[in-house]
């Protein structure tokens, strides 16, 4: 019958092999007892628990010191990779999870005039600093974005939000003004204050219908009582612009899209549009990996992208 005291000290295998190969290492009980803080006679039944437990002996006494038995120089090779990861898991965690930006990817969703206008200079401004860190960027609508964050099939997203439900979080770092743009020699070209009815007469070109900007454009118009049409409804901020180019139409876009070299006449329409604010999306409770963390707070300071007609404007 198995000794009653040496029951109390098994089924913590970890604990009885840390003590066999502290014992088979020093040669002693009372130096294994000193190196893991803990008293001789605890030493000596684990020691005999484990024995117990594979029903072998580990150590034979030879003098002064202890040696071990041949089944004992088996389990050392055996147990001293087991404890010695074990003991050293907190270290390498913390190393390799916590402290290591050496390797990791981030995988962020984006739509297209994001991954075109914006992240151009965030992804340069991680890159310098965590060269090694794999990213992802998803060409992604609104919604299909927040399908894929509450999904965990991305880290988070970039882009503009309106409407916020109450399962995602989202923090704005840069907002942009409105504008009118139409073609070169366009009839309102001339013309410093546009008003909505002036708009009326032209075609707009504007993104799909199931968009934020179809349904906030559309709404504007309705609160000032002016009648609209939309002549081309297209993907794309570059495209809408070429067809703005080529006279099939106007379009109300944000400053985000807009450049210097682009053929185009812009006014400022923020007197009855709102500004759009582009930002972090994130769902609540998250917890996302030393690597997107670190994206995202080196982001954080990034400026606005250099936009003409101050259009660009850092988020309170």
């Amino acid at each position: 019958m198995k000794n009653k005291v040496t029951k109390y000290y098994r089924g913590n295998t970890l604990k009885q092999l840390r003590a066999f190969c502290a014992v088979a290492r020093t040669g002693k009980m009372t130096d294994a007892a000193d190196e893991l803080f803990l008293s001789q006679s605890a030493i000596s039944l684990q020691i005999k628990a484990l024995e117990e437990d594979l029903n072998i002996v580990l150590f034979e006494r030879r003098g002064p010191r202890i040696q071990l038995t041949p089944d004992g120089r088996k389990l050392l090779e055996m147990a001293r990779p087991l404890v010695e990861g074990m003991d050293g898991l907190g270290e390498r965690f913390d190393k390799e999870v916590r402290g290591n930006l050496e390797s990791g990817t981030v995988v962020i969703a984006a739509g297209e005039s994001t991954i075109m206008y914006i992240l151009p200079k965030l992804v340069s401004a991680f890159r310098r600093h965590h060269p090694k860190i794999h990213l992802q960027l998803r060409n992604v609508t609104g919604r299909d974005g927040l399908a894929m964050i509450r999904e965990d099939e991305v880290d988070f997203a970039i882009g503009s939000m309106l409407d916020i439900p109450s399962d995602i979080s989202y923090q704005p770092m840069y907002s942009f003004d409105p504008a009118l743009i139409m073609p070169l020699g366009h009839a309102l070209a001339d013309k410093k204050h546009i008003q909505l009815k002036d708009i009326a007469p032209y075609g707009l070109i504007l993104p799909p219908r199931r968009l934020t900007t179809w349904r906030m454009v559309d709404r504007i118009f309705q609160q000032h009582g002016v009648a609209f049409s939309v002549v081309l409804e297209v993907g794309g901020w570059e495209v809408i612009k070429r067809y703005v180019e080529l006279d099939f139409g106007v379009s109300i876009t944000t400053g985000i899209c807009l450049r210097k070299e682009d053929p185009l006449v812009v006014r400022n329409m923020s007197r009855y549009f709102p500004q759009r604010s582009y930002g972090t999306v994130v769902r609540r409770g998250k917890h996302l990996s030393l690597a997107a963390r670190a994206f995202l707070e080196e982001i954080k300071d990034v400026p606005a992208p250099d936009l003409p007609y101050m259009m660009a404007h850092a988020a309170p």
